[in-house]
């Protein structure tokens, strides 16, 4: 009697049925056509959240680039009745004030940005570094500009700042404007220590690299990332500070804010208070697109594959040569 197992041809498996009653994966045509729709619709995505930021940051300043330009803007127009320059030629005008305001805003916040983010790289190497036995509580005191009231910070530094012969000069204004800018950076750098390791500063200093040289090619290409955020971050602070300006600085000290408030308030040009609000949001827009782009520059060159393959130590050993010293100084 014949065996109906060899007589019977064997059909072949359904997709996705691996002949022993198990489901096998799809092939990996299916899974490819599969994921070419789902990377189209996250990038899709990715763009319309971008589109919808841009929207949202953009559509409250539109108002105000238009009453720049306007002469003559009545409702219910939707749009000026006459457009003109005006405003800006006023705003150009010596005895209004302007440039001297955006110069002292400009120097004030380079200032802040240099100064806060040095003493803030000092502050975050010696607390995520050194670890002191009271570091807890030099966080505390760091923060306090940010946990304290503005206010009440701002009168009594005003108060020390008058008993030291500070007040009303452009000094004491840079100086006090460092308060609320130096809890930022150095919470910044502290976040970029607790990532860096010291050892590499030992290693060149082994090849004989000098201190500078140390400085230069090991410390600040580290750091780079984080101490560009935090000069962005003091310079922010300094160029939209008000209240201490205006206690410290006393009406001597003119900065940009200041004078937007006071045109705002106090003259009724509406073109020409738009143009001095085009003024002051300008740099702090061009200072983050800036920073933005360097930042992702950074992350694309160190991303290279090539670059990577070629850095000393992923696929070779580095060894050390008596000339090699020379390239660190």
């Amino acid at each position: 009697m014949s065996n109906p197992d060899v007589l019977m041809p064997r059909q072949p498996p359904d997709d996705g049925d691996s002949g022993d009653g198990s489901r096998a994966s799809p092939p990996a045509a299916h899974r490819t056509r599969d994921a070419v729709p789902r990377g189209r619709l996250r990038g899709a995505g990715r763009t319309a959240g971008f589109v919808v930021l841009v929207l949202w940051v953009v559509a409250p300043l539109l108002p105000l680039l238009a009453w720049a330009f306007t002469r003559r803007w009545v409702y219910p127009g939707l749009l000026p009745q006459e457009w003109s320059l005006g405003a800006w030629t006023d705003a150009a005008d010596p005895q209004r004030g302007v440039l001297a305001a955006l110069g002292t805003s400009l120097g004030l916040a380079l200032f802040t940005a240099a100064t806060a983010t040095v003493l803030g790289v000092l502050a975050a190497r010696g607390l995520a570094l050194h670890a002191p036995p009271a570091a807890p509580l030099l966080r505390l005191l760091l923060l306090a500009p940010v946990l304290v009231p503005p206010f009440a910070l701002a009168v009594g530094v005003q108060e020390i700042f008058i008993r030291l012969g500070l007040s009303d000069q452009a000094l004491g204004v840079a100086l006090v404007h460092l308060v609320p800018a130096l809890p930022y950076t150095v919470l910044t750098l502290v976040g970029a220590h607790a990532t860096y390791d010291v050892r590499m500063e030992q290693a060149a200093r082994t090849l004989g690299a000098s201190r500078t040289a140390v400085v230069r090619h090991v410390v600040l290409p580290a750091l780079a990332p984080a101490l560009l955020a935090a000069a962005t971050l003091a310079f922010l602070v300094s160029w939209g500070e008000y209240l201490m300006t205006v206690l410290v600085g006393g009406g001597v000290v003119t900065t940009l804010p200041l004078l937007l408030f006071s045109t705002a308030s106090g003259s009724g040009n509406q073109a020409l208070t738009a143009v001095l609000g085009v003024l002051v949001v300008a740099p702090p827009v061009l200072l983050f697109g800036v920073a933005a782009g360097l930042l992702r520059r950074r992350r694309a060159r160190w991303a290279d594959p090539a670059r990577t393959a070629a850095y000393p130590g992923n696929h070779r050993t580095h060894t050390t040569s008596e000339a090699e010293p020379d390239s660190w100084t």
